[in-house]
């Protein structure tokens, strides 16, 4: 009898042989894998595969995309430029939308559409600004803490305690008001200050409830270093509430800078933010109804992109939900 070759197993199967049974087959047959190779599976993976097919995804992902690249290049909508001279006439005020002017004008006959356009910037800068000071220091302190313990980390929850106390918009509202004029890095400061407790709490319950697994037991036995082990193991299964929540907390930043503006202790003019534009269209709703509808619209529509975003990922990344 002549031996096995290679390309068979042990049962004397080949791998990727229908009705073999084994990992390699299936992934040859549904295609995740190689050719004749194992698919992969992780959380990570398997989130990407289930975000493909969820429709809120997509929609949210397209949205919030639309909206970046609206704050990057604002140019590309529009030829108009709300920051140069002469662009305002009051000939045109609260004149109602058109064919060539499709928002109308505001009561300084300023275009809307345009101002919309110009925007987003501000908007997104804060969104994003805020969220990334939010992850950087609420996840690193959260990461030191739950790995260490003792006493600094009984110091930290303390006083994050102190700062879950204090809303986000009064705590913002308190602040600004003392801070003066401000901007969309001074509105994104104030807000990355009040926010980043959460985001400690986060991951610093989830590096406690990773720490002692077996896995992380194995790593620390066969002597991986402290390095190693925080971030090959603790930090990939510690991150996805994080990167949920900071999706979600995303829009919630932008419609906060919005109330500080509409309040005028946010971003001041002649800075442009959708916050200013809903605070001067206000006295005006009735007779003018654009000069708030448009604005209004468009700030509604981001901030529900990012929290539609995040519940997709939240969806994906939460094995309960599955």
């Amino acid at each position: 009898m002549s031996e096995p070759t290679k390309s068979e197993n042990a049962s004397g199967a080949v791998p990727g042989q229908r009705g073999g049974g084994t990992a390699a087959g299936k992934g040859g047959k549904d295609g995740k894998g190689g050719k004749g190779g194992e698919r992969v599976a992780s959380l990570w993976s398997d989130a990407w595969a289930d975000l493909r097919r969820n429709p809120l995804f997509l929609i949210g992902g397209f949205l919030v995309l639309f909206m970046v690249v609206l704050a990057v290049a604002p140019g590309l909508f529009t030829d108009a430029d709300p920051r140069s001279g002469g662009f305002c006439n009051l000939v045109d005020s609260l004149k109602r939308p058109s064919g060539d002017h499709w928002f109308g004008f505001d009561v300084q006959g300023c275009d809307i559409y345009t101002r919309t356009i110009w925007g987003a910037r501000n908007s997104i800068i804060v969104g994003l600004v805020t969220t990334t000071l939010v992850v950087l220091v609420g996840g690193v302190l959260g990461l030191w803490a739950g790995w260490i313990g003792g006493f600094g980390d009984s110091v930290l929850s303390r006083v994050t305690e102190i700062f879950f106390a204090i809303p986000l918009l009064l705590g913002g509202m308190l602040i600004m008001s003392t801070w003066g004029k401000g901007n969309a890095w001074t509105v994104s400061a104030v807000m990355a200050v009040l926010g980043w407790p959460q985001i400690y709490r986060l991951m610093r319950s989830a590096v406690l409830a990773n720490k002692h697994n077996d896995y992380v037991v194995a790593a620390r036995a066969l002597g991986a270093g402290t390095g190693r082990i925080v971030s090959r193991h603790i930090l990939p299964n510690a991150v996805a509430p994080v990167i949920v929540v900071s999706t979600i907390n995303l829009g919630v930043y932008i419609g906060a800078e919005a109330a500080l503006s509409y309040l005028g202790i946010g971003i001041q003019s002649p800075a442009i933010s959708w916050g200013l534009m809903i605070s001067d269209a206000q006295a005006r709703f009735l007779n003018a109804p654009h000069v708030l509808l448009f604005p209004a619209a468009v700030l509604s529509i981001t901030v529900l992109a990012f929290i539609m975003l995040g519940d997709a990922v939240r969806d994906a990344l939460d094995p309960k939900l599955r």
